[in-house]
């Protein structure tokens, strides 16, 4: 009998997977208390060395696996992880329990798991206290070999299907490198920053599939549907070959949008729409440009920042800019400065470990503005990138008109700076602000003012709007792209910015949507940017459509903006 699960699929990249199921249990860290007879204590602890040795050996042979070209924060995160297995603190100290107590070896490893975490709670140094999650990582490592569990290796996941409760970024991009061809999680939300990687790395993934990590076996046969958000479990033959059908019809459909890797972004009646690419490591500029990408609308930088041990500095910053600039030639580049805080942290954050909210504290330009220096080193870097090609830097999360004068104030004081010291910047350099806050929205027509662009950050804007944490797969159902007051505010900084002459575009995940691109187009966003992996579709459903049927039904739709229509209405928009 077939079992279904049901969670929420990842729209944008290929739909359907099958393969059998690798299932990485994780957390689950709990050892019975049990004593040892004395004659065993020596042979207990020779079991722990052991377990620690052939762990460390597992996590060693990974890091060899992994292709040169991975991200180096990837590396860093799997090095932090080999740095841990061999801190006495993990290694030796459990020996001793094991000497002192009598006590078993799972035993010993998670009373030490549980004084550490005690310990790193109790800590000031925020880096110390970010890594819980490395330390239940390496525990749960050394904690399976002990149980003489099965550690999938590279060959265990090429060609599967991974279940897990939850995944990180870091985990998703090691596992896309070991051959997964599809994820399953039981927690998560479509707009998670994981499931956007996913989604950017063309993995098919359903999020939110609670229970799945329980209920489904290693090796059982899966059929992952992202478009519909469901697993099916050892399905009848004729099912099976259903969908191996629709995933060669998927590839042949993929191919054929590569040959319009050069075609124009122009309407039927010939209106020219420019699509660029957010891209978060300088790595991904090579999927940019096979992809078509007219430029860079969104550079996130965060990635440099996180899974190491010491800020980046000046240097470091610039290379990886200068390596996007330069690869990707006479484009543009957009360079939003970091965005830390919310579903991105790192250990440089002093105040949001102890944060109840850290979405509504101090994360992006507020975080900037308090860590100045942080903030300094960044745009000099920028800036001294802005000699070398088409630069623009971009600020996220502003929500007052104080915040963008303080950070304006800045970039300009280290323009000044670096003419002094003769080191050449473009000092026309454009200064955007990122519109995701309803406060920036309402006000846009202040920022457009300011700023000599804007764009529209969807992600965040849904998330503050309705006030549906986008990471929250218990009220995902609530995240609506499709809500009045997020049309409305979306089409009140669209009118601003035509007021006042500036331009204007859309970065969040919404302008790479199939279903929401026309709506986009009708709203007067010329200029959208997305994941690679949606550029040549976009392309291509760009050019069929009519830009002044799109306008005039689009202009019929926010007249009404009628809850229980726009779905629909929004589906027959140019058609």
């Amino acid at each position: 009998m077939t079992l279904a699960l049901l969670g929420i699929g990842l729209d944008g990249g290929p739909a359907i997977a099958v393969g059998k199921a690798v299932v990485l249990t994780r957390g689950n860290l709990q050892a019975e208390p049990r004593m040892l007879q004395h004659g065993d204590v020596e042979a207990e602890v020779k079991r722990f060395l052991d377990a620690v040795e052939t762990a460390t050996a597992q996590l060693r042979e990974i890091r060899e696996r992994i292709p040169p070209d991975t991200p180096a924060d990837i590396l860093e995160f799997i090095d932090t992880h080999l740095l841990m297995m061999e801190d006495k603190a993990i290694s030796e100290a459990p020996v001793q329990l094991i000497r002192d107590e009598g006590c078993t070896a799972e035993w010993a490893l998670q009373l030490r798991r549980n004084q550490l975490l005690r310990l790193f709670d109790e800590m000031e140094d925020p880096y110390l206290r970010t890594r819980r999650d490395d330390l239940d990582h390496v525990v749960d490592r050394i904690m399976t070999v002990l149980r003489g569990e099965e550690t999938a290796t590279p060959e265990d996941i090429d060609g599967r299907i991974v279940v897990s409760e939850d995944l990180t970024p870091a985990d998703i991009i090691l596992l896309h490198h070991q051959g997964a061809v599809g994820l399953i999680t039981e927690f998560g939300s479509p707009m998670s920053h994981s499931a956007i990687l996913a989604r950017s790395l063309d993995l098919p993934a359903v999020v939110g599939a609670h229970g799945a990590a329980s209920l489904l076996r290693p090796g059982e046969l899966l059929v992952l549907d992202a478009a519909h958000g469901t697993v099916l479990v050892e399905c009848p033959q004729e099912t099976l070959a259903f969908f191996r059908h629709r995933i060669e019809v998927e590839r042949a459909h993929r191919h054929t949008l590569k040959a319009l890797k050069h075609a124009p972004a122009v309407t039927l009646d010939g209106h020219r729409i420019t699509l660029q690419a957010n891209i978060e490591l300088p790595e991904d500029v090579e999927a940019a440009l096979e992809a078509g990408a007219q430029g860079i609308g969104l550079y996130r930088t965060e990635f440099l920042y996180m899974n190491r041990e010491a800020l980046p500095d000046e240097e470091e910053h610039y290379h990886a800019y200068l390596e996007v600039v330069e690869g990707m030639g006479e484009r543009p580049v957009t360079i939003r400065t970091l965005d830390l805080g919310a579903d991105k942290q790192c250990e440089y954050q002093p105040e949001t470990a102890a944060c109840t909210n850290p979405a509504l504290g101090l994360r992006a330009i507020r975080l900037c503005l308090k860590e100045t220096a942080i903030f300094r080193t960044q745009i000099r870097a920028i800036l001294r990138a802005s000699a070398v090609g088409r630069v623009q830097l971009m600020l996220p999360m502003l929500t007052n008109i104080h915040e963008a004068r303080l950070a304006r104030a800045l970039i300009d004081d280290e323009i000044h700076n670096l003419r002094q010291a003769g080191i050449p910047v473009d000092e026309s350099l454009p200064v955007g602000a990122m519109i995701e806050t309803p406060a920036a929205a309402i006000t846009a027509d202040h920022f457009a003012r300011l700023f000599d662009f804007l764009s529209i950050g969807t992600n965040d804007l849904v998330q503050y709007t309705l006030a549906v944490d986008r990471s929250d797969d218990s009220v995902a159902h609530l995240y609506d792209p499709l809500h009045p007051a997020v049309l409305q505010l979306v089409h009140q900084v669209v009118e601003a910015c035509r007021r006042h002459g500036k331009p204007v575009s859309i970065c969040g995940e919404m302008a790479g949507d199939p279903r929401y691109l026309p709506l986009v187009l009708g709203m007067g966003l010329e200029v959208l940017s997305m994941h690679p992996a949606s550029l040549l579709e976009a392309r291509q459903q760009v050019r069929h459509l009519h830009w002044h049927q799109l306008q005039q039904e689009t202009t019929r739709l926010m007249q009404s903006l009628d809850p229980d229509q726009l779905e629909r209405q929004v589906a027959q928009l140019g058609r």
